[in-house]
């Protein structure tokens, strides 16, 4: 029998008690050993952290905008028909002189006189849709009044609410809040991929090929990311303090490796980049605080300057990559006929632990990543890309999936996801973007 286990849904009303959170409880049950189980579709990262009081001043800033551009509007039109108000000013002054000559005189509005006051008249008439649309807009800046009337009731409101806490009080919020957010993503355990957000464009800058990373298992305070641009040759790598200085292209340092890159398949892994050596199959481990190679060791087999790319080439052949799981490289060989081979890598020496041959043509990929020890590919890096084929290590199985992500620049050369944040790093002719992911997941609560 089915039993409902209670705890489950104690614990996801506890952690976030509006289902408006993103939370979705799909079952909940007990196992053969009587353990609490529960199964859910949890939200994007940044869905945590939710605050009434951020929905409600996104709304107000939006009715700010949506008020600003109608006074734009108004100002725009009105400006455009006092010109024409202006323009006719002569006109109707001249209009006003023969009316009082023809009051005054009846007699003086002969048959050439009368025409010429009808062209005249004729001449104001379009001046009544002007004087049609003043009302209109009249009416229209008496509803902005309201609005404005409004807004600034319900910012006093806020102030006043705010103002209730301290600087000290609102900071402990914030991190009881940051608390739970990171127990929310320890307790989520590893799923399999349901759904790809809209694109976030972080920056625009370097070549139309390149990577960029930040590292994937390290400490959450550590915020730096990595960039590295083109996929050939290489050696040049910027380090930068922050997302926000990445953004902004300043305070950065730079690592000159010792060794060129190939293909833009590289990872930042605790401290250290792995990558591909050019015109080889070697893997380098670079450590960043040494600025020295650690270890470097051939992948037996696997091609290499083009031999077996994804799709897009660009010495594309060896793609490094990180999961919860571990650290991964997706190449081929000859004997494997060109099909993508997963390799699991013990980080320290870099020797294969087990290798998966999927099946799947590599030079029909666009590109791929791991998730979850799943390997996902996309059908292809132009415009119209998706997720349509998974390879699961767990069960040695795969699966055609219909995935669908806008890939808003129409040219990916590099896509990696970062176990740490949840979301997947993509260099798009020359943009770097970023993807939230939505996984379902099997969650236990604690105790179980």
């Amino acid at each position: 029998m089915f039993t409902t286990c209670i705890r489950c849904e104690l614990w996801q009303h506890a952690l976030y008690p509006s289902p408006e959170e993103g939370w979705q409880i799909y079952s909940s049950a007990q196992d053969a050993d009587g353990k609490c189980i529960c199964t859910v579709v949890a939200p994007a990262q940044n869905m945590c952290n939710r605050d009434p009081r951020s929905r409600q001043l996104r709304q107000l800033m939006e009715k700010v905008q949506n008020i600003t551009q109608s006074m734009e509007l108004l100002d725009l039109r009105t400006n455009r028909d006092l010109q024409y108000v202006r323009n006719t000013e002569s006109l109707m002054k001249a209009v006003d002189v023969k009316l009082k000559t023809a009051s005054d005189n009846p007699r003086s509005l002969n048959p050439r006189s009368l025409q010429e006051l009808k062209d005249k008249v004729t001449q104001l008439l379009p001046l009544l849709p002007v004087l049609e649309q003043y009302k209109t807009d009249a009416r229209q800046i008496s509803r902005v009044r309201e609005e404005v009337r409004n807004l600034s009731l319900v910012l006093m409101a806020i102030q006043e609410e705010m103002g209730a806490y301290d600087y000290e009080e609102l900071r402990h919020r914030v991190l009881l809040l940051e608390t739970r957010l990171h127990s929310c993503m320890q307790k989520l355990g590893c799923g399999k991929l349901t759904g790809v957000s809209n694109p976030i464009t972080i920056r625009a800058s370097g070549s139309r090929f390149g990577s960029w990373m930040t590292d994937t298992i390290i400490p959450s305070s550590d915020n730096r990311v990595w960039s590295m641009d083109g996929y050939f040759k290489g050696r040049r790598v910027l380090e930068y303090r922050t997302l926000n200085d990445f953004m902004k292209g300043q305070n950065f340092v730079q690592h000159l490796l010792p060794h060129p890159w190939a293909g833009t398949g590289h990872v930042v892994y605790n401290g250290s980049l792995y990558y591909n050596k050019y015109q080889s199959n070697i893997i380098i481990k670079y450590h960043f605080r040494s600025r020295s190679v650690l270890v470097q060791r051939s992948l037996s087999g696997a091609g290499y300057n083009n031999t077996f790319p994804y799709s897009w080439g660009g010495s594309s052949d060896i793609d490094l990559m990180a999961d919860e799981n571990g650290l991964w490289a997706v190449y081929t060989t000859i004997p494997n006929a060109g099909n993508i081979v997963i390799s699991r890598l013990e980080p320290q020496s870099l020797e294969v632990l087990q290798t998966w041959d999927t099946g799947f043509p590599k030079r029909s990929a666009g590109e791929s990543f791991m998730i979850c020890s799943t390997l996902y590919v996309t059908n292809s890096h132009l415009a119209g890309a998706k997720i349509y084929f998974a390879y699961y290590t767990n069960s040695s199985s795969y699966e055609y999936t219909d995935i669908p992500f806008h890939n808003q620049y129409s040219h990916i050369s590099m896509m990696d996801y970062n176990p740490r944040e949840r979301v997947l790093y993509t260099w798009n002719n020359g943009h770097q973007v970023l993807y939230n992911v939505t996984l379902f997941q099997v969650v236990k609560t604690a105790g179980d």
